[in-house]
């Protein structure tokens, strides 16, 4: 398995789901990708828990903050340095949301809104370094920005974490991978005409699975809706799922682990 002890600066170390149904988000993941939900006994962890794959931690889970908000999929990408990265966002035009603030012994983290509207979030590891396990099945292996202005986060991201942008065309479909040096740490793609008009820019997170066909069905049993069904792509055949609770993301059968992660 891809175990971790850490990440470098600029990678994504974690993910998180934010829900309107914390139990019910917890019975459904479960039944989806075996995982368990530890939740932190502790009224200061403001009911946030962990999500657990045979013992390792491989995401996290916790309440929506604020009336009348959607479940949605939280992104984190490492750093060294919180209030430093906070600042970059703000001369590079961002909203920081969440001042850098410490959990517990675990770490420091910082929430913010970039230019084209998507929602990032920094972790400065302590105790807590990131997912466990990643890249494998049921682990997250991907993170894909889904942008209506790819221009201006094309600016941004790079002036935060250091990423340099990468156009390829697949199928016809212009795609950006984000790269740390020579590594492929994250995507972009421009949201689609038959997306919402309402819908924000958002970061998309892929979970690796075993059996694409399989976890899709698993997932609709479940209460899923199944907004791509089996589609193809250069890494593997993926479909994207909305989940009981409203949090979109995705799963991929991988044609090979990734290295980047």
């Amino acid at each position: 398995m891809a175990q971790r002890s850490g990440y470098d600066p600029g990678v994504p170390c974690w993910v998180d789901l934010s829900s309107t149904d914390v139990d019910a988000s917890a019975r459904f993941y479960g039944e989806v990708f075996g995982w368990q939900a530890d939740m932190i006994d502790d009224p200061e962890a403001g009911g946030y828990g962990m999500f657990l794959h045979q013992g390792r931690q491989v995401a996290g889970l916790g309440p929506v903050m604020g009336g009348g908000s959607p479940s949605f999929w939280n992104m984190f990408v490492a750093t060294d340095d919180a209030a430093a990265l906070a600042e970059r966002v703000r001369n590079a035009g961002g909203t920081v949301t969440t001042e850098p603030m410490a959990v517990f012994d675990e770490g420091v983290m910082t929430v913010f809104q970039a230019p084209d509207g998507s929602y990032a979030a920094a972790w400065q590891a302590g105790n807590h370094h990131g997912a466990q396990l990643a890249g494998e099945p049921v682990s997250f292996c991907w993170n894909e920005l889904v942008t209506r202005d790819p221009s201006a986060a094309e600016s941004f991201y790079p002036a935060v974490f250091g990423w340099l942008p990468r156009l390829q065309e697949l199928d016809g479909i212009k795609y950006t991978e984000w790269h740390l040096g020579e590594r492929a740490v994250a995507g972009m793609v421009e949201m689609f005409s038959d997306y919402p008009a309402a819908t924000p820019s958002f970061w998309m997170t892929y979970f690796a699975v075993a059996d694409l066909e399989a976890t899709t069905a698993a997932a609709g049993r479940a209460g899923a809706s199944v907004l791509v069904r089996g589609m193809e792509a250069p890494p593997g055949r993926f479909s994207m799922l909305t989940d009981p609770q409203g949090a979109t993301f995705s799963i991929i059968q991988l044609h090979e682990i990734p290295g980047n992660i």
